[in-house]
């Protein structure tokens, strides 16, 4: 009788271990489950910065040129020059900005390379570095806008932290006696976003 008792008592607790095993592995298997659904089916969403874009007009001139003769063919020199100037913003603000470029010609057709630094009102910054082409144009034909393309690198202010992209359509304007340098009509766009937006 006590061996009966014994084997149930065994069976009991088998039988005991048995189910807690068998929902321990459901637990476990519906908790895979349900992780796998989960990466599958929901994505966590992470605020993505939105892009602004802010359009422009400038006017400037050279304030500071060195031209260099380069000896390999005809026409070729290289040229360091300063410009300065105001940008109106299409949302109504203005700036003063810095530029200085590279130039590297060849009977007037060539390579710029600038970075153009804006200083707003308040103080704040934003440094864009851009590079294009220009050429000169045919004989008694206007010259066409300068394209130039780069990236914002640097801001300061409200502009801390900013990333994004420049493009310019710069178009020189006639020289006037005593004038160093071109004048230049430039419209540009600065797309941009700031770290929390």
């Amino acid at each position: 009788m006590k061996l009966i008792k014994c084997r149930r008592s065994i069976l009991i607790l088998i039988s005991f271990a048995l189910i807690f095993a068998l929902s321990v592995m459901t637990s476990i298997a519906q908790e895979k489950e349900i992780r796998d659904f989960l990466k599958s089916k929901v994505t966590t969403s992470v605020p993505q910065a939105t892009a602004e874009t802010l359009g422009y007009k400038t006017l400037n001139h050279v304030t500071k040129m060195e031209v260099v003769p380069v000896s390999d063919v005809e026409g070729h020199a290289v040229a360091v020059s300063a410009r300065e100037g105001v940008t109106v913003f299409q949302n109504g603000e203005w700036a003063w900005h810095k530029v200085a470029a590279i130039l590297d010609l060849i009977k007037g057709a060539g390579t710029v390379d600038q970075y153009i630094t804006y200083i707003f009102l308040d103080g704040a910054t934003v440094t864009t570095h851009v590079k294009g082409t220009i050429g000169p144009p045919p004989a008694g034909v206007p010259p066409s806008p300068a394209k130039l393309t780069g990236d914002i690198i640097h801001g300061t202010g409200r502009f801390q932290g900013i990333k994004g992209t420049h493009t310019i359509s710069a178009k020189p304007l006639p020289l006037e006696k005593g004038e160093l340098g071109a004048k230049a009509l430039t419209e540009g766009t600065l797309v941009y976003t700031l770290p929390g937006k």
